[in-house]
């Protein structure tokens, strides 16, 4: 099941290495504010054993694959029309909606030591 896992993941094993039997599957999201709230992106990227394979961006609009597998889920997300609606939302329903809970602990402190 872990070889599967692997291959359906377009993450193979180098030559010679045996599987360690360990995975890692990363899930984030990221806000960034420029002047407030005045300009809000939201991303997010899903990282598969330290590999990039899929990233949301809301100033591009849509997902984008980074490897075979992270392109076969892009293209079934972006085809799915309230999947989409709700990622692009994410900048007013996370971002702006938490701006006021994590501005004191973040963006207002900025450039503190």
């Amino acid at each position: 099941a872990l070889l599967v896992a692997l291959v359906v993941l377009g993450a193979p094993p180098a030559a010679g290495a045996e599987l360690s039997g360990v995975f890692q599957y990363m899930f984030k999201s990221d806000c960034h504010f420029i002047n407030g709230t005045e300009k809000v992106r939201f991303v997010e990227t899903h990282i598969y054993n330290r590999l990039q394979f899929l990233m949301f961006d809301s100033d591009v609009g849509h997902y984008v694959g980074f490897t075979a597998a992270g392109e076969r889920w892009a293209k079934g997300w972006n085809s799915d029309p309230a999947k989409m609606e709700d990622r692009r939302a994410q900048v007013d329903t996370v971002c702006r909606h938490n701006y006021p809970i994590v501005a004191p602990f973040s963006v207002e402190r900025r450039g503190e030591r």
